[in-house]
């Protein structure tokens, strides 16, 4: 056996609807992202699952608590992996940040390992205390499937990590829509990506909402 890691984005919220950057901010699930989080329990609750590690923001832990109480296990709230801070950004929509930290936005979107949001995180910074998560679930399961619930920038970076991509590219490499699942593999060759941004568990409503 080896280990399997399944990454869930959370579900919907009201900023993954219009697109204004959250990382910090808590919001909860809208509706249909509640919906999204049942239908994953509904979907993969048969799985025999080792440990759930999960983002401490209300729309992570709403995403993950159908699944919890379907399998009867306790989640484990993880810091490490958290959304980016998006400093100044926070509740802004990308029209708005390119109106008042143009300068900032252009470096962000030329290199944005390096270059954070106006005074947010790093994509280095990220992957740093995310990794730390990585590396411990890695100790405590050599084997078995455990599921991590995060956020879309924390997830894409993770796999860059794992997968060997320039983290510089995260973006440009790796999409994650809302309540989307990836999986990676691990075996004697090191980490294998197995599934990526997958939704065909939810109903075809679902699917088709809009928003990022």
């Amino acid at each position: 056996m080896s280990l399997t890691l399944y990454f869930l984005r959370h579900g919907e919220t009201e900023n993954s609807l219009n697109d204004s950057f959250c990382g910090i901010l808590n919001p909860d699930l809208t509706p249909q992202g509640k919906e999204m989080a049942q239908a994953f329990a509904d979907s993969y609750k048969s799985i025999d699952w080792s440990g759930i590690y999960v983002s401490p923001m209300k729309r992570t832990i709403a995403t993950a608590t159908p699944l919890c109480e379907a399998v009867g296990m306790e989640m484990q709230l993880k810091d490490g992996i958290k959304e980016m801070n998006f400093g100044q950004w926070e509740n802004r929509t990308r029209d708005w940040v390119k109106e008042h930290y143009l300068e900032d936005y252009i470096n962000w979107m030329t290199e944005p390992a390096w270059n954070p949001p106006s005074d947010g995180e790093t994509a280095v910074q990220v992957g740093s205390r995310a990794m730390l998560i990585i590396s411990e679930i890695e100790a405590n399961y050599p084997d078995g499937n455990v599921l991590v619930v995060s956020h879309k920038t924390t997830i894409r970076i993770i796999l860059c990590h794992l997968l060997g991509i320039d983290l510089g590219c995260y973006r440009d490499r790796i999409d994650i829509l809302p309540a989307s699942v990836s999986m990676v593999q691990f075996g004697l060759h090191g980490p294998l990506l197995k599934k990526l941004g997958d939704r065909c568990y939810m109903s075809q409503e679902l699917q088709d909402r809009t928003g990022i």
